[in-house]
């Protein structure tokens, strides 16, 4: 049955339904005074709703609306809808093919969400881009050993064929591992074991008397760098190219080495008809120079166990990793890819649920969609979760539910090869974003294993613990999420997003939308990017009742039913400036000695923290007011606007130096993978230059520190205005 549409409060039918309830049965003829009663009852309603009745006030809602209709009961209702074996059926359809971003299979999907949100008659769009991905052609490797004999390496996943996941994959095609937007190219040469790939390995080398400069480099994937940036440090080294392997055995991890989000040929607007040429250095410069290839763990160890040369430094042996010697040679590789760049069609879908009072303030969740595999935990856990979330917020619907603020469900494509989808959507709908965006709430890997997690900017915090009181733990009787999670940590502990390696990216760190990521398990699963990524993986080894899918479905939900339906919108940014305090002192810490000064910060923040005690004290001030009459309506929404734009506060225009297209000043990625930061991008990238400069003198360094400390200052001001809602300063 679809949801009935909307109707006017007041309406004879609306009163009709309600009075039902309350009517004597039908074979029983009403008494004469219970008719008079009621029919004066009904001309009493309809004389006060012709007269007073405004779409700015709520008192005739609430009067007309059931006791038990209530938010509350709404938000009971959406727990009490859950039900394991759905996801767990969207999830296996979801998985039955591998669906690269890009093919037809992946096209597939994005019909299914389609017509999963047309079912439920949730207003189904799509938004469709093209852009430029990378994918496989061929690609080999052969090691010749010292006594002349040679081995190919297969290159491909053997375990998974014992278990009928053949490299063709079940009624699909499973992509040959590969690394996205790796050059084409070819590289003969000694091979040299480089540990995890960073500068420090680098240099232990150095002392060793090892170079690696035109020969093939071995690098195991576990330390602070990404996979692009090992292959990046490599060849700035001098390397011919890359093998690189995560220990422990399993499968090959596919994923994408290029730099930067989005499409590469459009960077900083919407993929459409104006795009960069590929040999233009703005898009070239993304992609690495020299080819790399993943590896198995198998496969490394039978080069890793070949090579003389000098002894592995201590602390060079991971898990399974029986490196003696670091090379070079004096095995040989013969490595081979090709590969093509193309530009291809990928398709965003969403479902809009339209809001009765603002319906022009978005509350945003998100997932992607596309895997490189079958991608049971990366992504379409959430995927499933996502769908979950759809089919209880269409029953809310038929039960009489119409959100406050607009809810939008989204289903990203193209993520896996740098946020794509996600991406090109919110630059294509900054301004308006911007001015209408509630909240960012993103799913990506819901689960991978025990222990439940959440990121999120710190004025989220308040709503995060409270949500996660009212939902039940799945591993544990008798307890809630908020009682295991706080053990687990000896405290809530709830992380930041500082790092660009999911769909929130694009929303908080270039549009300043306060933003959550919610996932169960603590660290990468064995199969991440692998083919055994599968269904039977998850239901062997990560969820096998789907208990966990349902929590992580039920604390998305009720997240977003408070950032939806709350009249005032539930941030309290006391945290914020709590949080904003700390990072202060371990940055005095870190500077400690130097002639910068910090004073900037240290009053930025106590203004933000004023503005901020003032906003809570104005919310507890509206929430004891009767919250019907026009002005209190009024209030109410001044409040919200300035509640939710206040993130944007933390936007620099200017962006972080050499990442301009990263524009928060407090949450992004940093330059160097060492860094002891993981706030304030900006000061931290210029602390990393201090370190590593020999062009600028210590004391133009700490100027440059120094700036960057002003700039973010003046982003917590003007975050601070913001709260405020003054343009004068008080």
């Amino acid at each position: 049955m679809p949801p009935p549409t909307a109707k006017p409060h007041g309406s004879t039918t609306a009163a009709t339904s309600f009075f039902s309830a309350i009517k004597p049965p039908p074979s029983t003829p009403p008494p004469p005074l219970y008719t008079i009663l009621f029919l004066l009852l009904l001309v009493t309603l309809g004389f006060y709703f012709l007269h007073h009745h405004s779409p700015t006030t709520t008192a005739a809602a609430d009067f007309l609306t059931p006791p038990q209709q209530t938010p509350l009961r709404f938000r009971e209702q959406f727990l009490s809808l859950s039900t394991n074996a759905t996801v767990s059926a969207y999830l296996h359809h979801l998985t039955l093919r591998p669906h690269l971003a890009g093919t037809p299979a992946s096209a597939d999907t994005a019909e299914f969400v389609h017509s999963h949100f047309r079912r439920l008659n949730l207003d189904p769009r799509r938004a469709a881009y093209r852009v430029l991905l990378s994918y496989p052609i061929r690609s080999s490797l052969t090691a010749r050993f010292p006594n002349g004999t040679a081995v190919a390496l297969s290159l491909a996943e053997e375990g998974a064929k014992k278990t009928g996941e053949t490299e063709e994959g079940r009624n699909g095609a499973v992509v040959r591992p590969y690394h996205a937007y790796s050059p084409s190219g070819a590289a003969h040469a000694e091979v040299v074991y480089v540990n995890t790939g960073s500068e420090e390995d680098y240099r232990q080398l150095a002392a060793l008397g090892v170079r690696v400069k035109g020969r093939v480099v071995l690098a195991r994937k576990g330390g602070e760098l990404s996979r692009g940036g090992v292959v990046r440090v490599a060849e700035r080294e001098g390397a011919a190219a890359v093998l690189l392997f995560v220990g422990g055995g399993g499968g090959v991890e596919r994923g994408t080495v290029m730099n930067g989000m989005g499409d590469p040929l459009s960077p900083g607007w919407a993929a459409a008809a104006e795009r960069l040429g590929l040999e233009e250095a703005e898009a070239s410069g993304r992609f690495p120079r020299i080819p790399s290839l993943p590896l198995s763990f198998e496969d490394a160890d039978v080069i890793l166990r070949s090579l003389g040369g000098q002894t592995a430094p201590p602390g060079w042996v991971g898990p399974g990793i029986v490196a003696q010697r670091v090379g070079p040679g004096p095995t040989v590789v013969n490595l081979t890819y090709q590969g093509e760049k193309k530009e291809v069609t990928i398709q965003n879908v969403f479902a809009v649920i339209k809001g009765l009072e603002e319906p022009d303030r978005y509350v945003v969740m998100g997932n992607h969609r596309d895997a490189w595999t079958y991608g049971a935990v990366d992504p379409n856990s959430g995927t499933a979760a996502l769908l979950d979330i759809a089919r209880r917020f269409a029953l809310l619907q038929r039960n009489g539910w119409r959100p406050r603020r607009t809810i939008v469900l989204s289903s990203w494509d193209g993520e896996e090869f740098g946020m794509v989808g996600s991406t090109e959507w919110v630059e294509q709908n900054l301004v308006n974003l911007g001015a209408k965006a509630v909240a960012y709430l993103n799913v990506d890997c819901a689960v991978q294993g025990p222990g439940f997690n959440a990121a999120a900017t710190p004025q989220l915090d308040e709503l995060l613990f409270e949500v996660t009181k009212k939902v039940k733990d799945p591993d544990f009787v008798g307890a809630t999420i908020y009682d295991k999670w706080a053990a687990m940590n000896q405290a809530t502990s709830i992380e930041r997003l500082s790092g660009a390696f999911s769909d929130f990216a694009p929303f908080l760190q270039h549009g300043g939308i306060p933003s959550v990521d919610l996932f169960y398990g603590r660290a990468e699963y064995p199969v991440y990017h692998t083919a055994f990524d599968s269904y039977e993986w998850m239901v062997k080894h990560a969820d096998p009742l789907f208990h966990r899918h349902v929590t992580i479905a039920e604390i998305w939900g009720l997240i977003a039913l408070h950032l939806a339906d709350d009249s005032i919108i539930p941030f309290n940014y006391v945290s914020y400036a709590q949080q904003l305090s700390k990072y202060t002192d371990e940055l005095s810490n870190l500077l400690d000695g130097s002639t910068i000064s910090l004073h900037p910060l240290v009053s930025a923040i106590e203004q933000f923290a004023s503005a901020a005690k003032e906003a809570e004290n104005e919310v507890k001030q509206l929430r004891e007011g009767d919250g019907r009459d026009g002005l209190t309506a009024l209030k109410q929404r001044a409040l919200n606007d300035r509640l939710m734009l206040t993130e944007r506060g933390f936007l620099d225009a200017d962006g972080i130096q050499s990442r301009h297209w990263f524009k928060h000043l407090i949450y992004g990625p940093h330059g160097d993978y060492k860094s002891k930061l993981d706030f304030f991008p900006g000061i931290a990238d210029a602390i990393h230059e201090l370190s590593v400069s020999t062009t600028m003198g210590r004391s133009g360094q700490e100027a440059a520190i120094q700036h960057e400390v002003w700039r973010a200052a003046r982003a917590i001001q003007r975050a601070a205005y913001a709260l405020r809602g003054h343009i004068f300063v008080p």
